[in-house]
């Protein structure tokens, strides 16, 4: 049994040193377990006092103790009571058994490999890619093909699956027990249901208000317990609600905080301006970093080693740099992701609404409609709306991000397998929800699929790479807990005045400032479009020209469909990211062509 750690100091920065044994000497069965934690827990305090009336003892002021010493009194459940994120790995010495357990949304990443001589736990793939040779595992570098394809529908590789075969991702909401000798054997703890009550009949101004209360009071308290640490706390801003609501909120605990944004020069990309209204409202100093299309180039290969398999999500590289900047001020700082799942943010989840006069449609004569889109010429108007109303929401719903269809892949991929789908990943997510409305049941594909295969990746691993820790207060298991028992009638309203979070938006009414509340959701675009017509097009052919996955790649067809992105009118964009930052990933992981070079870390550790 090895066990080994490299700390971020947040909560009790002198002590919690770890690997940490407990109990403490001088009791009786002293330093049994062994613990190593990524994360925080944010209610420790709360749980420590609880523990030390079953006599636990304590020998640090920290959250770690308080997570080793709930599993001694609680056993696995003692998951289930964790306000947090976290990945850790306990060492039971009297039992000989591992135990390892994930936070419920999957906020901190884990890895598991297994192998003839050994199984092994990291919170970085390539950290088991070194291993996988003292594990006996033969072909390490082996890519699963099934993942590839994954990745090129949906710009992530999803759980449990990673590039390489011989790794897999320990779930959300799941731990794992391997005793001595044996196999791991994985168990799922947390299985989130949303209420499905799909009248649209608008709840009266009572009964509006008690809602609104709820998740006032619930979100106060998440940001309060996330606001606790040993050092400085910030928080990211940019022009939605979701960020201003948490720094607003951050602000009532810490009067200098300071907040961050990131945005791009060309007109239309940037919520510079928005942000910079809010941060005066609340009245924080405010911090901008302004991100270029070099800047970007240079930068993405160090970004991918970092990342570990592939996310071709491009606003991720925007938060490498105000990452690196906000760690020059603090060192932890509160974010918004989460809301748009929990709360009904997307506006994608209006789509129910506006394809329900194809529910009429008798089911036989659906696939009639899906043809005749097909015949429609590429980029014309309704012929989207056509085969979506064609599809059955198992069929048209797969989270935010939609970059290759099955036509296209076929042209790019060269071992191209008409049996993988991305039904693959959602069906059993599907089948969990068969009885819900539409949109809690899209909201609970995305808790599986985007939330934690492409939001929380780019947040968690490009602020920790730069030695910043990063909190998400929507993603609180008591903020879930109001937030899946609001109606869909809280949730997204129909009509030209509709919206999206509805009853969030009314929770924050008067928390927010005004020109923010009802704001249209930009999200967080990268002009990509333009610069890979422009600035970037010379770097992509290059990284084109010089790959080396041919094999699993058509090339030339990827440069067609980059110069038909410079000269045509339809944005390939997305598409060719996505190739693009797999190419890169591809000659840094399997060819080790490309080489970035890694920073010393400004605050090292002395081992």
């Amino acid at each position: 049994m090895v066990l080994g750690f490299n700390r971020l100091s947040i909560i009790d920065v002198a002590g919690s040193h770890q690997p940490l044994h407990w109990p403490p000497a001088p009791a009786e069965d002293a330093g049994r377990y062994t613990i190593v934690f990524n994360g925080e827990v944010y209610n420790y305090l709360e749980l420590r006092e609880e523990l030390a009336g079953l006599g636990a003892e304590f020998a640090t002021e920290g959250d770690t103790e308080a997570v080793v010493a709930a599993y001694h009194h609680w056993g696995a459940e003692a998951v289930t009571r964790l306000r947090g994120m976290f990945a850790f790995a306990i060492w039971d010495a009297r039992e000989r058994q591992l135990f390892v357990a994930r936070d419920p949304f999957g906020i901190k990443p884990l890895f598991l490999a297994s192998g003839p001589t050994g199984v092994a736990f990291a919170s970085e793939k390539k950290s088991l890619l070194e291993l996988a040779p003292e594990l006996g595992i033969a072909g390490s570098d082996e890519l699963d093909p099934a993942a590839l394809q994954h990745y090129l529908i949906l710009q992530y590789v999803p759980e449990p699956e990673t590039l390489h075969r011989a790794i897999g991702r320990v779930e959300s909401g799941t731990y794992v027990t391997v005793k001595a000798g044996q196999q791991p054997v994985q168990h799922r703890y947390f299985h989130p249901k949303f209420v499905s009550l799909p009248s649209h009949a608008p709840a009266s101004a009572e009964a509006e208000a008690i809602v609104h209360g709820e998740i006032t009071e619930v979100l106060r308290d998440s940001v309060a317990k996330h606001m606790r640490a040993d050092v400085t706390v910030g928080a990211f801003l940019s022009g939605g609600i979701d960020s201003t609501a948490i720094a607003a909120l951050a602000k009532e605990h810490n009067p200098d905080l300071i907040t961050f944004t990131t945005g791009f020069e060309r007109e239309g990309y940037s919520e510079v301006d928005v942000a910079a209204e809010s941060a005066a409202a609340i009245g924080v100093r405010h911090v901008v970093r302004t991100v270029k299309p070099d800047e970007m180039m240079e930068a993405l290969p160090l970004i991918v080693w970092y990342l570990d398999d592939p996310v071709a999500d491009p606003a991720l590289v925007p938060l490498w740099f105000i990452a690196r900047e906000a760690r020059q001020h603090v060192k932890v700082v509160l974010s918004g992701e989460g809301a748009d799942e929990l709360f009904g943010g997307y506006t994608i989840y209006r789509e129910p609404l506006s394809l329900s006069p194809f529910e009429k449609v008798p089911g036989t004569l659906r696939p009639l409609l899906g043809r005749a889109s097909r015949r429609l010429p590429e980029g014309m108007r309704g012929k989207d709306l056509l085969r979506r109303g064609s599809l059955r929401l198992e069929e048209r719903y797969y989270g935010n991000a939609r970059i290759f269809r099955d036509d296209q892949l076929h042209e790019i991929l060269r071992q191209y397998d008409p049996r993988v789908s991305h039904t693959d990943v959602t069906a059993p997510h599907y089948a969990a929800s068969e009885k819900w409305d539409p949109v809690a049941r899209m909201q609970h594909v995305d808790l599986f699929t985007w939330l934690r295969g492409d939001i929380l990746v780019k947040a968690d691993k490009m602020t920790m790479a730069n030695s910043l820790e990063l909190r998400v207060p929507f993603l609180d298991p008591e903020v879930f807990r109001v937030a899946s028992a609001l109606p869909l009638a809280q949730k997204i309203t129909g009509g030209a005045s509709g919206t999206t979070k509805y009853a969030l938006r009314g929770a924050l009414s008067q928390i927010v400032p005004s020109h923010v509340l009802n704001r249209r959701k930009l999200g967080f675009p990268v002009p990509i479009r333009h610069w890979l017509r422009d600035e970037m097009y010379a770097w992509a052919r290059e990284i084109i020209r010089d790959s080396g996955a041919g094999h699993l790649v058509d090339l030339p067809a990827v440069q067609a469909m980059l110069d038909a992105h410079r000269e045509g009118p339809v944005d390939h964009s997305r598409r060719i990211w996505t190739l693009l930052v797999f190419l890169i990933w591809y000659g840094i992981f399997v060819e080790r062509r490309i080489t970035p070079e890694v920073p010393e870390p400004a605050y090292p550790v002395t081992l």
